[in-house]
């Protein structure tokens, strides 16, 4: 037994954490200052024994997820990352889309070389507002309504990876490709969710203006076409479909504050430090 308490004592004093801060829906170059903010990103970052071991990604998440712009992407970027700075704990941090695309690699071991390694690597993905179940609004913007208008600022305009996020696409891909849902294989790393269940807008109310005010006014706009609890993007029962709920967010956010679709990936309401913790 000794022997066994002295290994464990030994792995885990070695072992070399890293995180990875994966964007969602669109393409983006630079990813830290306009998709999270330094100041998030730095935050999250603090829980690390070693707060330089971390990466933002950079890709073209306008693609289908397992589109080589998107999950090759993606495998690229974390690959580089485990290699040069000798990562041998993984926790990825997604937000919205960013989660499906993370979940195609987890549960597609077979399809890109690189993508065994990235699993046995990851230990954790902390989802933020995943749309593990896909969003109505997407619906909306690919059948081309009076309502894409109000919606492009938020989704752009029928790429393939609003496509993806329509309901019954992804309740297809959820029942043949992705695991991590009911009735589908357990992911091969727990996935855990922050659900935001509210969007507040109110112009007197100083937290409506963390993430942007026009951002909150928009989606208080858009959260009438969703369920009761959604972050004015997606439906609470999307963001906890896949994996376990960690939390919902006025349980742990400073002020019991709500946290909209915009402000599950900026630093409002204490959000980073809670991540941080949880590294």
């Amino acid at each position: 037994m000794s022997v066994l308490v002295a290994s464990l004592v030994c792995c885990n004093a070695y072992a070399n954490e890293g995180i990875a801060l994966i964007h969602g829906t669109g393409s983006q170059t630079d990813a830290y200052n306009d998709y999270w903010t330094g100041s998030f990103v730095n935050k999250v970052a603090s829980g690390l024994p070693n707060s330089n071991n971390y990466t933002v990604i950079n890709c073209d998440f306008d693609q289908y997820m397992w589109d080589s712009r998107a999950s090759g992407c993606l495998a690229s970027q974390l690959t580089s990352f485990i290699n040069s700075k000798n990562i041998s704990q993984l926790t990825l941090i997604t937000h919205s889309n960013g989660g499906n695309v993370v979940r195609w690699i987890l549960s597609n071991p077979t399809w890109d070389s690189r993508y065994p390694n990235i699993i046995n690597k990851t230990v954790k993905v902390i989802a933020l507002a995943p749309s593990s179940g896909g969003t109505p609004l997407a619906d909306a913007v690919v059948a081309g309504n009076s309502f894409e208008q109000s919606l492009g600022w938020l989704l752009g305009y029928g790429s393939n990876a609003v496509k993806q996020q329509q309901v019954s696409w992804m309740a297809s891909y959820n029942a043949n490709w992705l695991n991590g849902t009911p009735g589908r294989p357990s992911l091969s790393a727990p996935f855990e969710s922050v659900v935001g269940s509210d969007v507040e807008s109110a112009i007197w109310d100083g937290d409506s203006y963390c993430g942007g005010y026009q951002n909150q006014v928009g989606l208080e706009v858009t959260q009438n076409w969703l369920d009761s609890c959604s972050d004015g993007f997606l439906n609470c029962s999307s963001q906890s479909l896949a994996g376990s709920v960690w939390f919902t967010d006025k349980s742990k956010t400073k002020g019991r504050e709500p946290l909209s679709h915009q402000q599950s990936r900026r630093d409002c309401f204490n959000l980073p430090s809670i991540i941080s913790s949880r590294i």
